[in-house]
């Protein structure tokens, strides 16, 4: 039993493993094609599922661990980590609320490019002059930044991304900071 349990259980682990190491790294570098983020969330259960029984299967070995500094060290870092992440101050949520950034990105995406030129204090003809150096081409003004990103094939970060980093250096040069 043993044996059989071996036999399936690494190849599961390793299998999952590269599936959850590759999606996540263009996750990471938001190279979200097709349905990366789906496999990557659902097939890491695979991942979870190899490793338990990985663990199960070679449980004596396992145990020898924890009779090594080295070992103990890292495992333990990972718990630490582990833990850290689980605190709010860390997460996507403040005090029950999402995080105000979070927030505000979301609703300048599915905002017109024409709000956006309000609330970044410039103009609409301005933002499309400064997408174009990068790109991408706006067809209409009162399309939404999601809109556009869509029809350019970006990224909704990556198209805000243009727009603010256009802001923020523009506000350098003018000084104008209030």
């Amino acid at each position: 039993m043993a044996q059989t349990l071996k036999s399936w259980a690494t190849p599961l682990a390793v299998g999952a493993f590269t599936i959850s190491a590759v999606t996540g790294l263009l996750i990471f570098f938001d190279l979200e094609l097709g349905i990366i983020e789906p496999v990557h969330k659902w097939l890491s259960w695979l991942l979870v599922t190899g490793v338990i029984l990985h663990l199960v299967s070679n449980w004596k070995q396992f145990t020898g661990y924890f009779s090594k500094k080295p070992a103990l060290g890292i495992i333990g870092a990972a718990l630490i980590v582990t833990i850290a992440s689980l605190l709010p101050v860390f997460g996507e949520k403040e005090e029950g609320k999402e995080r105000t950034g979070k927030v505000a990105a979301e609703l300048l995406e599915s905002s017109s490019l024409e709000t956006v030129a309000l609330v970044t204090k410039t103009t609409p003809k301005l933002l499309v002059e400064q997408l174009k150096k990068n790109g991408i081409i706006v067809n209409d003004q009162s399309l939404t930044i999601e809109q556009i990103a869509s029809s350019n094939k970006k990224s909704k970060k990556a198209l805000l991304g243009a727009i603010l980093e256009r802001t923020k250096s523009s506000e350098t040069k003018d000084g104008d900071n209030d």
